[in-house]
Formats: structure tokens, C-alpha cells, sequence
């Protein structure tokens, strides 16, 4: 059977029980004031525009729905709509255009931009716990991709290196499987030393390239070691960082081939789009239909205005 067949992808109502029972599970909480005792279901109808999915609270007697405090409340695009959507996105391993979604759901190019925004705002995990514990191996690196116009204006020749492009720095954790990346503004001591040790346990073993601004830090970890890329090296036994590498591989054939520019302004948010698939992989036991799952439990105490997410 399809991915897209399920029932909740075609109709609205079966959507909106689908995303409750996500979110919610066996117990509807009131949205506004929190009450469980007096929650009742109020019956759709089309002619009195009383939408589809719509509770009301007996104690302060509110009505909500279950998008209300997720990335989906306040959009006129239908909730079968949306969970359509975030199975696209989250199936697709190098992500899937707005032009490609918007063709796809029927909807304007507009409109699809936006969405996957939010969906890539519910994608986010906010996961702070340092990589490393217990000193395992932690694979850290930096890739470029773009064109940075604070440093390179539009129309001015692009020239060699990597100075003009944007800077994506990623850590990945061998034990756990597990990447995280941010999008730095340069690669100084100064600048990455902070990121590093808010991100990376002390106990932690450093694998990098040879690059000296990882030696430069290398003494604030358990131990250090590197590979010499310069000179053909790309391993020595269990010193290598051809985990990472895979990991590039992936976001760059993405950013290139798919989704082709992009922003520094938006870059934060596509970074953790396809940090989302890679930690929600099969190989860690997340198959297609638990990773729209965990995707859709991101979307909520999320919001993101059109405003926001063009800036």
C-alpha cells in the first residue's frame, strides 16, 4: 500500500484525529486554561461554518482545535493538506523543492515556501545534551556551500576559496549516530571554542581534520586526533571522520541539487531539516511512518509568522 493512501491524508476530519491522537493521545486537554473534565467534541457543520475538528471547554468555555499552538494554527490550508506535506518532506531523503510541493498539493508556490518553513521549524529539536558522554568519539568538521552576499555582493566576481561562502559547522556522534549542525559566520578559535564545549562533553574523544583551528582546541577534550587530508590521508583504523563526510555528502547533493539557493537568513532552518532525516534514519530504527510521527510531536509550541519566516 502507498505511504500517501492512509485515510488521514485525504480526509479532514480523519486528519485532524490522526493529529490528536499525536499529540494529545487518549487524554483531550483543554488548549487555553488546561481543563480535561468538561472538554466535549462539537459537531462540524459546513452551513453554520463550524469547522472540522472543533472542541469545547466547559470550564472556560473556549473552543480550539488541535492545531492551536502549532506551526499548523492560523493556515487556511487543510490539515490532510499539511500532513501530506510533512510525509513528503520527511521521506524524502535530499528534501523535496516548494515548487515540487506546490505542484504536488495543488497549492501556490507561495504557500508551499511556507509550509515547509514550518515544517522545517517543527523539525528543530532543540536537543542540547552534549555529544561525547561517557567518552565516546565525536567527529567534528565544516563544509561550505553558497554564497555569502555580506561578503561577496551580488555581481561581484565570486573569486577562490571558501571566504564568500556560508560555513556550516557539524558535529556527529559515532555511539549515538546522532549530527547536529549550526551555521557559523567564520571559522576562528574564538568564534568555535564556545560552540565545542557547549556542544561536546569534556570526556569526549575529538576525531578531526587537520585544520588548525581544531589543534588549537584539541587540549580541551579527553584526547585529540586527526587525519591529513592535505596529504591523501582519509583514515588509521578508528581515526578517520568519514562519518561526517557521509553526512555532507547528503545535505550538500540536497542543497545543490534540490533546493540549488539559499539565504544565510534561511540556512539555519534547512540545516535542521536534513539534520532531522539523518538522526530519524532507519539504521537508527525510525522508519517512514514513525519519522512523520516524530516530526509532527516537533510542530507543537511552535509558531512561525510568514513575517518571521522571511527574515
Amino acid at each position: 500500500m502507498s505511504n500517501l493512501s492512509a485515510k488521514y491524508l485525504h480526509d479532514e476530519e480523519a486528519a485532524h484525529e490522526f493529529l490528536e491522537g499525536v499529540l494529545w493521545g487518549s487524554q483531550t486537554v483543554c488548549l487555553h486554561c488546561g481543563g480535561v473534565d468538561k472538554i466535549t467534541k462539537v459537531k462540524a457543520n459546513p452551513e453554520k461554518r463550524i469547522r472540522v475538528g472543533l472542541w469545547r471547554c466547559g470550564d472556560c468555555k473556549r473552543q480550539f482545535t488541535v492545531k492551536v499552538g502549532t506551526v499548523f494554527e492560523a493556515s487556511k490550508v487543510k490539515l490532510h493538506i499539511w500532513l501530506q506535506a510533512v510525509v513528503l518532506m520527511t521521506q524524502s531523503k535530499k528534501g523535496i523543492s516548494a515548487h515540487q510541493l506546490h505542484r504536488t498539493l495543488g497549492v501556490t508556490y507561495k504557500t508551499a515556501w511556507f509550509m515547509e518553513h514550518r515544517i522545517r521549524e517543527a523539525m528543530r529539536s532543540g536537543d542540547l545534551a552534549p555529544f561525547g558522554a561517557g567518552g565516546g568519539v565525536v567527529e567534528v568538521d565544516e563544509t561550505f556551500i553558497g554564497n555569502d552576499r555580506t561578503v561577496k555582493p551580488k555581481h561581484t566576481k565570486k573569486g577562490r576559496g571558501y571566504a564568500h561562502k556560508h560555513k556550516v559547522l557539524s558535529l556527529v556522534d559515532r555511539a549515538t549516530g546522532r549530527a547536529r549542525s549550526m551555521v557559523v559566520d567564520d571559522l576562528k578559535v574564538k568564534t568555535l571554542a564556545p560552540i565545542l564545549r557547549e556542544n561536546i562533553a569534556a570526556e569526549a574523544q575529538l576525531m578531526t581534520d587537520e585544520a588548525a583551528h581544531y589543534k588549537a582546541m584539541g587540549s580541551d577534550y579527553a584526547s585529540h586526533d586527526y587525519v591529513s587530508h592535505g596529504a591523501g590521508e582519509y583514515g588509521r583504523g578508528d581515526i578517520h571522520t568519514n562519518t561526517i563526510e557521509g553526512y555532507f555528502s547528503i545535505f550538500k547533493r540536497g542543497m545543490k541539487g534540490v533546493y540549488q539557493h539559499c539565504g544565510k537568513k534561511h540556512l539555519h532552518r534547512y540545516v535542521a531539516e536534513f539534520e532531522f532525516r539523518y538522526n530519524n534514519r532507519v539504521m537508527l530504527g525510525v522508519d517512514d511512518h514513525d519519522r512523520a510521527k516524530v516530526a509532527l510531536r516537533g510542530a507543537k509550541g511552535k509558531r512561525l509568522t510568514y513575517e518571521r519566516a522571511d527574515t
